[in-house]
């Protein structure tokens, strides 16, 4: 997918860093492409860039409006079409990675067509996928699993791929989401696609491929999660990972937004995503477990690291502050 550059980053009236999640990794992936941000009255997250407005924005570069809230359930908010319309007549397309498709709405549809502008549906697919055949194929791959949502399986495979190319492999980040496809441009948002066709799409998001050549596959949902689990095992069982690479938050307890379920044990959560990957790659092993420590200071959490690793008995990492070029090693060595 190719969308006009740089970006002016959306905000709409998000209230923590977690409702902007997609903001922050363009942000954090693409920083050469955000000029400025916009956030409506009321609205408490800051990416640290210029606030300006559609008009402002569009003087000083900028080419598209990219939408950087993910609210649950993926609509957009009725409160955001007057200022989406905004952008529109100020000369900027809009990016979204919505599930409701931006032309469905009548006041934005309109605009794009008065003034000529693109609106581009990230998460909307023109593929038609087959169904998955669990059929072996060259190439190795590796996906990133969770305990919970939002806890860095995006930050992980793409840090991972980075670390992979740096290491001298032939590596690809293959993106599953709505973000990962804003900062890579290409990829399936795999949470949009018909049920049945899940395990196809992640078949056809990672093909036949030199035997030596890595996929990092971009990670989506939990399998304990009680509304995303299904698109966790169609995941795992289309990508048929060599890798398994399991993300957690460690200061997280239960799953978020769901109080009451709370997250099993590491090692339960690392059996049931081997037995389930296993099905189309009984060779499938988890490899390393990736920590999202950001909240605390290096020192604390190097030691939150050494204290997993002992635990669990596998190589532990933050893809954000630890040096990767052991843990690459280490997953080829496994593999």
């Amino acid at each position: 997918m190719k969308f006009a550059l740089p970006y002016l980053i959306f905000l709409g009236d998000a209230q923590a860093d977690l409702d902007a999640k997609t903001a922050f990794g363009v942000r954090d992936w693409r920083p050469g492409a955000c000029v400025a941000q916009w956030a409506l009255a009321g609205g408490k997250v800051d990416l640290g860039l210029p606030a300006l407005a559609p008009a402002a924005a569009f003087a000083t570069g900028a080419r598209s409006l990219l939408i950087g809230v993910a609210p649950v359930g993926g609509q957009i908010n009725p409160k955001w079409i007057p200022a989406l319309v905004q952008a529109l007549e100020a000369g900027l397309d809009i990016v979204s990675g919505m599930h409701t498709r931006l032309e469905s709405v009548p006041e934005i549809a309109e605009a794009a067509r008065r003034t000529g502008r693109a609106l581009h549906n990230v998460r909307h697919s023109e593929t038609a996928f087959p169904v998955g055949t669990g059929q072996k194929r060259p190439g190795k791959r590796l996906l990133a699993v969770g305990t919970d949502c939002a806890l860095g399986k995006k930050y992980t495979t793409l840090a991972l791929a980075r670390a992979f190319q740096t290491a001298g492999h032939k590596a690809t980040f293959r993106a599953t989401g709505q973000t990962g496809i804003m900062i890579s441009g290409a990829g399936v948002a795999i949470d949009a696609v018909v049920a049945d066709f899940l395990a196809g799409a992640a078949e056809t998001l990672s093909p036949a491929n030199d035997p030596d050549h890595w996929d990092i596959i971009e990670g989506q949902g939990s399998l304990v999660h009680p509304g995303y689990a299904g698109v966790s095992l169609g995941l795992l069982h289309g990508s048929q990972p060599d890798a398994l690479v399991l993300c957690h938050d460690p200061f997280r307890t239960e799953i978020d937004e769901y109080p009451g379920f709370l997250i099993p044990p590491l090692a339960t959560v690392i059996d049931l995503n081997v037995q389930m990957a296993r099905r189309t790659n009984p060779a499938a092993k988890c490899v390393a477990i990736a920590l999202n420590t950001s909240s605390v200071s290096p020192e604390e959490g190097a030691a939150i690291l050494r204290d997993h690793e002992q635990s669990e008995g596998l190589p532990c990492f933050d893809p954000m502050r630890s040096d990767l070029g052991p843990i690459v090693a280490g997953i080829v060595a496994a593999c």
